[in-house]
């Protein structure tokens, strides 16, 4: 207990606070009907929904809409591993460069983090944290910041436990990045395509101009910042822990990374966080400054390392100016002054590629408006606003509609809002974040390590703002135990009550009349134990147990599919098995390769209202004595949703599942698990 107390003391005293201001419970908070909403937006899949993510709405229908879009996207971009629990993917399908056979990327798992901590399920999160570190999922393929986006689960949920188990990993992993540190300049550097942004300046230039897709090492904003944040998270997870020796190590590497990023990696010709390079060849010099703005620069924000001055704060001048950063339709990665912007060099096939020479990446705009929010609520400056805010968020709103219909893909044109790659994996991509934007920025609750709860939304506060708000709500948001709410009303004529209210647990602790920083007294509860049921019937490899067969349609990859652990409804990109509309009572088997005990099934069937329908039912068989006999009946089950049956616990080598289809409708089997 006594190191407990202590680890906190010194947490506390690397976490900056603010003043308390506690106002008394006065009313209950306005209600949002949880399954009217989660059915309406996510129809037969909505009890996974259902008091598991928080409410929102707004007077702003586009943000709501996206708001609810970017929940499914995280929900369609979970992979259930089985024994190893769950884990988030970057692409729905298969790409060659990810690590097998979990289809693992780690570059994105910052952003799946800080948004799978909005969840009260904190399985989702958690596993895919133990995953990282337990399972070598941060194999450190990609530049990433990882503890840091551990760190900032707990701020969320609370779980010490569950935030500190892998300091050890933490701190061994990085000590690895040695490999790419500098020990004369004391600064990190990295390839371009290593950071995940192929064809940056660096790259571009270091190869004559001629390519760009390898090469360009250089020493970045980007690998510095996601360093220093990593040490200053080891740093104040070791003090919740009374270790002191590990604090004040990570700690003062922080600040040694810090000083040196600002020394040697801010232009003052640009006013601006810039690259310098690592390489040396006949085109560019070791040292030497790249020649143009990126939006990289601006990484730094993003984990809070620039020093709180008028000078730093300038660099977000550029963001705001449409002859830099600013495009008619979103963030350029480079300004349009470089003379090799929107150059394509790459295609697949005669496809563009995926390049950062200019096109709007929702990867690196997420990163901006997560620093902008940093330098609105923790700066002093007057070069940027809460307008900015909300303008740049709408736009990147924007950007995830396609053809009318939400579809976020990997890169875009800054001048049209068009999508540049377009390719097969790029539906629903899952590299950028968009819920936390929406809690912790727009509506602005800012999580904390100490026992307060602070609200400081940026939404704009002039009515006549295009992007000002009539009205918005957070319901339910997890937050230390409890349920937070956070209600505007502008004149009182949604919520009966005007201005800014925050509740807690549905009681009001503190409101304003304007939209300003509230804060408020929150004693922490213990976190709610974690449920992880683990399903038997997941196939990572093929050729492995359980093995899945078919009567009808059994190519190995789609049989496949359906014990890869993947659900999806989405009709862009097929995944599971169909036995053709013509088959006669087809069935789909799973053989686990030995005895195991078994209780329930959940299978999830896709419906498109054309080709495919959900069965008109199935029944379960078990193979028991040399044949199959009946276990569990299904009558109409769902489509586009999870069915689950259950029986009295039974002992199997087998299970398969029988279909009668509907007439003259093929179906489509997205995944059967087996618990």
């Amino acid at each position: 207990m006594a190191s407990t107390r202590l680890g906190l003391k010194l947490a506390m005293a690397l976490w900056a606070t603010t003043a308390l201001v506690a106002l008394p419970a006065l009313a209950a908070s306005p209600k949002l009907d949880a399954h009217a909403i989660a059915t309406a937006r996510f129809g037969n899949d909505a009890p996974w929904y259902e008091g598991n993510i928080p409410l929102f709405e707004s007077s702003d229908q586009k943000l709501e809409q996206i708001y609810y879009y970017r929940w499914s996207v995280f929900r369609a971009h979970q992979r259930d591993l089985g024994p190893r629990g769950y884990i988030t993917t970057e692409f729905l399908d298969d790409v060659g460069w990810q690590r097998e056979p979990y289809a693992s990327l780690n570059d994105a798992t910052g952003f799946h983090i800080q948004e799978g901590r909005w969840l009260r399920d904190r399985r989702y999160a958690g596993d895919y944290v133990d995953f990282m570190y337990e399972g070598g999922g941060n194999d450190r393929h990609f530049a990433e910041a990882i503890a840091d986006a551990t760190w900032a689960r707990f701020l969320v949920d609370g779980d010490q436990d569950a935030a500190t188990r892998h300091l050890g990993a933490m701190k061994h992993i990085y000590a690895l990045w040695d490999d790419h540190y500098d020990f004369d300049k004391k600064l990190y550097w990295i390839e371009p395509l290593l950071d995940a942004t192929e064809y940056t300046i660096s790259s571009i230039d270091a190869s004559g101009g001629k390519d760009g897709f390898r090469g360009g090492d250089a020493f970045r904003p980007s690998i510095n910042s996601y360093m220093y944040a990593n040490a200053r998270a080891i740093s104040r997870l070791a003090a919740l822990t009374g270790d002191t020796a590990t604090a004040a190590d990570y700690a003062a590497r922080a600040v040694d990374l810090k000083a040196q990023a600002q020394k040697s990696l801010w232009s003052r010709d640009f006013a601006h966080f810039i690259d310098r390079y690592k390489v040396n060849n006949a085109h560019v010099k070791y040292w030497d400054p790249i020649r143009g703005r990126e939006l990289v620069g601006y990484l730094p924000w993003t984990f809070g390392l620039p020093d709180d001055t008028p000078a730093y704060a300038q660099a977000w001048k550029h963001a705001v100016d449409p002859n830099q950063l600013a495009g008619p339709a979103g963030l350029r990665t480079v300004e349009p002054s470089y003379e090799r912007y929107m150059r394509q060099y790459r295609y697949e096939g005669t496809a563009p590629e995926c390049q950062w020479n200019g096109p709007v990446w929702p990867f690196q705009t997420t990163q901006v408006l997560t620093g902008l929010a940093n330098l609105l609520s923790d700066y002093h400056q007057d070069v940027v606003t809460r307008a900015d805010y909300a303008r740049l968020l709408a736009q990147y709103t924007q950007l995830h509609f396609k053809d009318g219909k939400p579809d976020l893909e990997e890169d875009y044109d800054p001048a049209t809002g068009k999508a540049i790659v377009g390719l097969a994996r790029s539906h629903h991509y899952n590299h950028s974040g968009y819920v936390d934007l929406v809690i912790s920025g727009l509506v602005g609750l800012r999580p904390r390590a100490d026992d307060v709860l602070e609200v400081n939304p940026l939404a704009p506060s002039d009515p006549t703002d295009p992007n000002f708000l009539q009205y918005f709500s957070l319901r339910d948001a997890p937050y230390h135990g409890h349920l937070v709410g956070i209600s505007w009303d502008a004149d009182g004529s949604r919520y009966g009550r005007q201005g800014l209210v925050m509740t807690v647990d549905g009681q009001e602790v503190a409101a304003s009349p304007t939209l300003k920083r509230l804060t408020a007294p929150l004693a922490r509860k213990a976190p709610t134990p974690i449920a992880r049921p683990i399903d038997l019937a997941v196939n990572l490899v093929r050729s492995d147990y359980p093995r899945g067969s078919a009567s009808a349609g059994d190519d190995p990859k789609t049989v496949h599919q359906a014990l890869d652990g993947r659900v999806w409804f989405f009709p862009e990109m097929a995944n599971g098995w169909s036995p053709g509309a013509d088959a006669k009572q087809p069935w789909f088997a799973i053989d686990f390769g030995k005895p195991v005990s078994v209780r329930s099934a959940e299978l999830s069937f896709f419906a498109d209202d054309k080709t495919f329908a959900g069965p008109s039912r199935y029944r379960l068989e078990a193979w028991r004595d040399g044949k199959w006999v009946d276990l569990a009946k299904a009558p109409a089950p769902l489509a586009n949703g999870v069915d689950r049956t259950a029986w009295a616990p039974m002992t199997t080598t087998k299970l398969r599942a029988v279909f009668d289809l509907a007439p003259g409708k093929d179906m489509r089997l997205v995944e059967m698990k087996v618990f």
